[in-house]
């Protein structure tokens, strides 16, 4: 696949499961043997039923979820992405109840593309910023 199909991929993912919350699409973005490598220490995420359940749970929590694509990079069978998730908490989420309050956070995420799926994705959200954001955890001073 080119770079432009395999960036193509990491955008679909992103505007069909994340910002429109169409699940039944995962079956042709993710490879079966699908990876997300989670940051901080939290269990990697295997598997599309295992994805799915995990947009789901985001989706609820954040209903109007929109993601902006600021910038994709593509080499070899990675692409990189940088892109804005904004949302109402609206659910729960992580076991904390709705807050009623917008985040906008930014991302960057590393995925491998392979047979023109996503087999593999390396996800590094800005949790610190949407947690501040939130009201979960205190912004220091200055």
């Amino acid at each position: 696949m080119s770079a432009e199909e395999d960036k193509a991929v990491a955008r679909r993912e992103l505007e069909e499961i994340w910002t429109k919350g169409n699940l039944d699409a995962a079956g042709e973005i993710y490879a079966p043997n699908y990876i997300s490598h989670q940051p901080a220490g939290d269990e990697d995420i295997r598997g599309v039923e295992a994805i799915k359940q995990f947009a789901a749970g985001m989706r609820e929590a954040f209903p109007d979820l929109e993601i902006t694509i600021e910038d994709q990079i593509a080499e070899g069978d990675k692409v990189v992405t940088r892109f804005r998730t904004r949302g109402t908490h609206q659910g729960e989420l992580w076991g904390m109840s709705p807050t009623g309050k917008e985040v906008e956070i930014t991302n960057v995420s590393v995925c491998r593309i392979e047979g023109g799926k996503m087999a593999e994705e390396w996800p590094a959200p800005d949790r610190l910023g949407m947690m501040q954001q939130l009201g979960v955890i205190e912004r220091p001073p200055g």
